[in-house]
């Protein structure tokens, strides 16, 4: 079995560095995993609605967000063929290799990079070797720039093993925004798969380290509260006017009242927040852009009833209206023992690899829990593998990076533990 080289690996995530596309607008980054999928001798490429179950789509930006974004992968040379399939935001990819009789393996990477600046400081490497990112406003600030190179690599290697079996390898977007598990979960693309792998790389943790089952998701709601009034002039006619801004105001300070549970941890933030227009005009419009979360998905339900609660009386106390659209969601998850052996003791030998935990918590969101889920409700077994890498930014900072060394111990570690699965049968 011949497996990428490092100088390869590194090759690749620098390119997908240097042009990161927010959710949902991932087009460059689809087109180009497709264009690496041509050579491996897979048996099914699917491309975009392919991979994605209609209607379930969450946080999708408008068309000419989507339209900016598609121009811009056009400009820089994505293949046209594959952006046809992509259009209106349908983005991402699945390959399927076929190999005999066996098991089906599955490994979901995240694509999609964040909506923030990366720093041009000298001691930050990508700036400094030439590999910023080169779409101003966007960053691979979290790492899935990695992901879709381990995705890759790993694929390449088990096409070239004696893997027995069939393994799927999901290219997944809009994690950031919590809106792509969903849809690639309710594709249907799941429903044969024996066993599920998932990866993440640093978490806080260092190159050479590997955590076997990640666990301890916090199952999460995001929406967006738009508040409606009627506007008037603030020094002659204060009492005619509907204060969208004072209810919204009124909803901020109550979402954070809303009670703690006896049962588990969980949170409410109110991130973003705005209205009005001027100082002398009584605002007929603000909005609050929040989440919820929970250690377990009963306990987030509770936050998003108390939420919604919330919002309306805060709207009905100054005779305003409220409209509250999700942006967001994903379920709690855990990682199955008999994955978690699997993954603990391929990790355990792995050249790279010189610490391995069994078990540690996320402490915070992800939306491969909705692919988790799936496979486990039809019998199949799951697990979050955590990649440790030396990030000398915090997760979504504008000077996060990865080691490169990491890139090398994901692939070996995923394609061992795949071989092992369709082997074994845990």
């Amino acid at each position: 079995m011949s497996q990428p080289s490092r100088e390869r690996l590194v090759e690749l995530r620098r390119e997908f560095h240097r042009k990161p596309e927010p959710a949902w607008r991932e087009f460059w980054t689809t087109a180009r995993i497709v264009d690496e999928l041509e050579p491996i001798d897979v048996d099914e490429v699917l491309v975009g609605p392919e991979v994605l179950a209609e209607g379930e789509r969450i946080g999708v930006p408008d068309d000419e967000e989507l339209d900016r974004w598609y121009r811009q992968a056009e400009e820089v040379g994505a293949n046209p063929e594959t952006l046809e399939r992509l259009r209106g935001g349908y983005t991402g990819a699945a390959a399927v290799l076929e190999r005999g009789s066996g098991p089906t393996v599955a490994l979901r990477v995240d694509i999609d990079g964040l909506p923030r600046a990366e720093s041009t400081d000298d001691d930050h490497v990508p700036a400094r070797e030439g590999f910023r990112s080169e779409h101003e406003g966007a960053m691979h600030a979290c790492g899935h720039d990695a992901h879709a190179t381990i995705g890759l690599g790993v694929l390449e290697a088990v096409a070239d093993s004696d893997f027995a079996g069939t393994l799927k390898v999901l290219f997944q977007p809009a994690e950031e925004s919590v809106g792509g598990g969903k849809p690639v979960a309710e594709s249907g693309l799941l429903d044969d798969v024996d066993y599920l792998l998932a990866v993440h790389v640093g978490l806080d943790h260092p190159t050479g380290e590997v955590v076997a089952g990640v666990e301890g998701f916090l199952a999460v709601h995001q929406f967006r509260a738009d508040f409606s009034g009627e506007s008037a002039h603030a020094g002659g006619r204060p009492a005619s006017g509907r204060n969208a801004v004072q209810a919204m105001a009124t909803a901020v300070q109550n979402l954070y009242a809303i009670p703690r549970h006896e049962d588990g941890v969980t949170r409410v933030n109110a991130g973003t927040v705005g209205g009005g227009s001027a100082t002398n005009v009584i605002p007929e419009e603000a909005h609050i852009e929040g989440e919820v979360r929970g250690e377990t998905t009963a306990l987030m339900e509770y936050m998003r009833g108390r939420a919604h609660s919330v919002l309306e009386g805060a709207a009905a106390m100054h005779d305003c209206e409220v409209e509250v659209t999700p942006d967001g969601e994903a379920p709690g998850g855990e990682s199955d023992d008999a994955v978690v052996d699997v993954v603990e003791t391929i990790a355990g030998r792995t050249t790279g690899v010189d610490s391995v935990l069994r078990n540690d918590d996320l402490g915070g969101s992800e939306d491969a829990t909705f692919l988790m889920n799936r496979v486990q409700e039809r019998g199949g077994r799951a697990a979050y593998v955590g990649v440790g890498t030396d990030h000398p930014g915090g997760h979504h900072t504008a000077t996060f990076d990865v080691d490169e060394d990491s890139l090398v111990v994901g692939v070996d570690v995923l394609t061992e533990t795949i071989l092992a699965l369709a082997r074994d049968r845990p």
